[in-house]
């Protein structure tokens, strides 16, 4: 065979094998099609970053600043303090009111006591003796009056004094029957809500004097201090930026062919980059119920493929190696 004809059919061969190779692909393409399922599937994701911006809920000057920047802090830790002097002296103000309030509850709801009981007693008895004198006066008077051995004017003032005297027996015998029966329902009612209502600003006064303090949600790293002691602060003015580490979880994303392989609860491995050999345990948390992103009102087989979903992974027992925002390898198991 002559070198021409060996080179036309090379060129004939490789036409050939060209045309069945885009033959294969077309075919391959119109068909759906996925990798075949194997043992595990590997994921890719961020530790998730998670920060909080600490404010006092109250308003003052700083007096002290515990912690600088790279710290570690534990849940419920003081990281702050505000000069508790004004919102201290409140609370002592408030406390007295309560305990003048609860005195005089008690007092009501104790009632008269015998001794009050027997004075008011012992005024009766002394205005109904008054009512005797003056009524033997005034018969003394009257009979004078009737022989003309008395003026108009001295019978007119015996009259005065008994109708004096019986008006002050009938006072004192309605205060002996009050101190008797004791306060009323209606009073000790009135102080009663009074008592809840001091009761109640109290608690307001010890809870603004708590506020003073600043204390750390969770266990966190601290990543900003950002104002000194002596600044004036308040509600909107943030005093620390902290990173939350308890608990710590990774997010990542799943395609949706794979979304049905996988469970909440089931379990995984992490690693970094930064040491590889060493693997973390961690279960999945959470799997969103929709895509990360808006996709066309009707998808076709190749978009819906490239649909993803986050999945919340949380890690158990981390050795502080993990940093937010650090990549990692999630790995999960399948079974056969």
């Amino acid at each position: 065979m002559t070198i021409s004809k060996r080179r036309v059919l090379f060129v004939l061969a490789a036409g050939v094998a060209a045309l069945i190779i885009v033959v294969a692909s077309r075919a391959l393409s119109s068909w759906p099609w996925s990798p075949p399922p194997s043992d595990a599937l590997t994921l890719y994701g961020n530790v998730d970053i998670r920060q909080v911006d600490m404010a006092f809920q109250a308003i003052g000057r700083v007096q002290e600043l515990r912690f600088e920047e790279g710290d570690s802090v534990k849940a419920g830790e003081t990281i702050a303090v505000l000069d508790p002097d004004t919102y201290r002296d409140l609370a002592d103000f408030a406390r007295a009111r309560v305990e003048a309030q609860r005195i005089a509850l008690q007092r009501l709801q104790t009632g008269s006591r015998p001794e009050e009981i027997a004075r008011e007693k012992a005024s009766v008895e002394a205005a109904r003796a008054a009512v005797v004198d003056a009524e033997l006066l005034l018969k003394r008077r009257t009979d004078l009056l009737k022989t003309g051995n008395v003026s108009r004017e001295l019978y007119d003032e015996a009259k005065n004094a008994y109708d004096t005297a019986r008006a002050r027996l009938d006072v004192s015998n309605q205060i002996s029957r009050l101190t008797e029966i004791g306060p009323r329902q209606e009073d000790i009612d009135q102080a009663k809500a009074l008592l809840n209502a001091q009761q109640a600003t109290l608690s307001l006064a010890e809870q603004r004097l708590s506020d003073t303090q600043l204390k750390s949600p969770s266990n966190a790293i601290v990543l900003s201090r950002i104002v000194e002691p002596g600044a004036m602060v308040g509600p909107n003015t943030p005093v620390y930026t902290l990173a939350l580490t308890d608990k710590v979880w990774v997010r990542t994303y799943i395609a949706e062919p794979d979304l049905g392989r996988i469970k909440p609860g089931a379990a995984v491995k992490i690693a970094t980059d930064t040491d590889p050999g060493r693997t973390y345990d961690g279960w999945i948390g959470f799997i969103s119920p929709t895509a990360e992103f808006t996709p066309k009102t009707v998808e076709t087989t190749e978009l819906r493929t490239q649909l993803v979903y986050r999945l919340r992974v949380f890690v158990r027992d981390p050795d502080d190696r993990l940093r937010q925002g650090m990549p990692v390898t999630v790995r999960v198991p399948l079974g056969t």
